[in-house]
């Protein structure tokens, strides 16, 4: 994911304790990601943030306390990218489009997976109590679409039967398991099979320009 903002931080951390806590983060969720939760441990964490016990213990005294806070770092970052002018709020079919083709283009789409969706695949493995952090997560990322495709049916660009949740859900959807099909053959026509055939379904409720607004 190319956006890399900072995660929400408690406000009484100051600016070194901020950079020091995103640093912990980025780290984890790298560890995270490559050796799973229950084989990351807190040793190997200092080493690769290069801080202290006690720094690690002062922020995320517990292992669940630190994966809380892995979720909401990955999803700001997924929910930041999509939320960009890039994307002029996904109203309009166009938007779809360069979303679509920015994916089929990110050489890591297939090398290493959504950021999010493979974290997600770790951790609920686990007995740690997230799973309506990861839930609430995969909700607001659906959200960036389902308010792109309801402006989009204002507007007059999709038509009354549209239903923004349910297509929402199918592009989410799309991404997430041809990213893993795209992953696993190390080929990204997975992805982009997947992605195209979800724009073309938003595409059959598309009002002709000649009639919008009307």
């Amino acid at each position: 994911m190319e956006a890399t903002p900072e995660a929400r931080v408690p406000q009484k951390l100051t600016g070194k304790g901020q950079a020091t806590r995103a640093r912990i983060l980025e780290h984890a969720a790298a560890l995270i990601y490559t050796r799973g939760v229950h084989a990351t441990n807190n040793e190997q964490l200092r080493r690769a943030a290069g801080i202290s016990g006690s720094q690690l213990n002062h922020y995320f005294p517990t292992k669940e306390s630190l994966v809380l806070a892995v979720i909401e770092w990955q999803a700001e970052r997924v929910l930041t990218f999509h939320r960009s002018e890039r994307f002029t709020r996904f109203d309009s079919l166009d938007s779809l489009r360069e979303w679509a083709d920015y994916y089929i283009a990110y050489e890591h789409s297939y090398r290493e997976g959504c950021s999010l969706g493979s974290l997600a695949s770790e951790i609920i493995k686990t007995d740690l109590d997230v799973r309506t952090e990861l839930a609430t997560a995969f909700e607001q990322w659906r959200d960036v679409f389902r308010d792109g495709l309801e402006r989009m049916r204002r507007l007059g660009r999709l038509s009354a039967e549209a239903d923004p949740t349910r297509l929402a859900y199918l592009l989410l959807s799309a991404h997430q398991g041809g990213t893993l099909l795209a992953q696993t053959a190390r080929d990204i026509a997975p992805l982009e099979n997947a992605l195209r055939a979800a724009i073309d379904h938003v595409r059959t409720f598309a009002v002709p320009p000649a009639t919008e607004g009307r």
